[in-house]
């Protein structure tokens, strides 16, 4: 659907990444941190994840305010052993310290084949595919997975228990081809989905969300936590990745949650970034050919439905990005008027297409 018909405004990728940067260097950013944190949310857009783009500028504005994300971060970047890295993040804006973990992962994979970097301490992540897609153009398997306070329903339980917790894994696509990439949660739909649905008053699918006393609802200004994927599933890799990066790091957000500690309440976020050199493995070539060969079995497959082909993770983005690259990004009623209050509040000029 059309961005006109859907009352949505196109602006232009170069005049938002401009707006944006200048947003994030009012509030303290250096112009190389505001470009770093403004390209993640853009790439998100770009590959259609809307629910992880600019709309979450207001957010991270209103994170710095509080004291919860540091604008000037003095991150130390520890070495562990061989190909492992502790990042302390001091509240860095999550594209920060997570382009740099990942960084440092494919630097260690060159060193001993596979790296990891953990990262303490940091905040709101953004699309975790926007780092391991990196670690593909650069021949490695990328691996990222981030945790944060409870924000979705554990299985069995009506209230929220864990994080959505999302998950990225991506791989060279083969010689001609864009990286695959797979970026999921453990929810069945984002917290951001939620958020969104409220903001565009959209009603949800049945079976997506529960409200604030754990009742199953479609009323987008009740759903207040997501279910978790597959049930016990979902869930249960949540937790996971709760010991994998928060336990691990010795900084613990969901039980400090549940507890109701003074911690707790503080919005904070670990992650990992894990890079693995496929050449100390295999020719990379014979890799390419191979993830090649796949990804054209896959597209043989018979179709469940004629219009819409199988397709390997991530394709669906790179259609997306070539579209919105060359049209625009599409931007909802909602957070136009979110972006136009903030360049009010911070005497900023708008993109010519949301000014009034």
């Amino acid at each position: 659907m059309s961005s006109a018909a859907t009352g949505r405004i196109s602006v232009p990728v170069g005049s938002l990444r401009q707006f944006v940067e200048a947003v994030f260097a009012a509030r303290g950013m250096s112009a190389e941190h505001a470009a770093c944190v403004t390209d993640a949310l853009i790439w998100a857009n770009l590959r259609g994840i809307d629910t992880h783009g600019v709309n979450r500028v207001p957010r991270y504005v209103e994170l710095i305010d509080l004291g919860y994300m540091n604008a000037q971060p003095s991150i130390d970047v520890q070495e562990v052993a061989i190909g492992s890295l502790r990042i302390e993040a001091d509240r860095a804006p999550g594209p920060i310290a997570m382009t740099l973990a990942m960084e440092g992962a494919i630097d260690r994979a060159r060193i001993a084949g596979i790296g990891i970097a953990l990262v303490r301490a940091t905040t709101h992540t953004a699309a975790l595919g926007y780092y391991t897609r990196h670690a593909a153009t650069r021949g490695c398997l990328g691996i990222a997975y981030s945790a944060s306070q409870p924000n979705m329903a554990y299985h069995g339980a009506r209230a929220a228990g864990v994080s959505t917790s999302p998950l990225s894994i991506s791989a060279p696509g083969g010689a001609d081809a864009s990286p695959i990439v797979l970026d999921i949660a453990s929810g069945i739909v984002s917290h951001g989905r939620l958020i969104q649905a409220r903001k565009l008053k959209q009603a949800l699918e049945p079976g997506l969300a529960i409200d604030r006393e754990g009742n199953p609802t479609t009323d987008p200004a009740l759903a207040h936590v997501p279910l978790p994927m597959a049930g016990p599933k979902g869930s249960g890799l949540a937790l996971m990745i709760e010991l994998l990066t928060s336990v691990l790091a010795g900084n613990p957000l969901l039980a400090e949650s549940l507890e109701g500690t003074a911690l707790g309440k503080h919005h904070r976020q670990n992650g990992v970034c894990i890079a693995i050199d496929i050449a100390r493995f295999i020719d990379p070539q014979v890799f390419a050919q191979e993830a090649s060969r796949l990804a054209c079995d896959i597209h043989a497959l018979p179709a469940a439905d004629s219009a819409h082909p199988p397709l390997t993770p991530g394709e669906r983005g790179d259609r997306m990005m070539a579209v919105r690259a060359h049209s625009g990004i599409p931007l909802s009623p909602p957070v136009a008027a979110d972006l136009r209050n903030l360049a009010q509040k911070l005497a900023i000029a708008l993109p010519a297409e949301l000014e009034i």
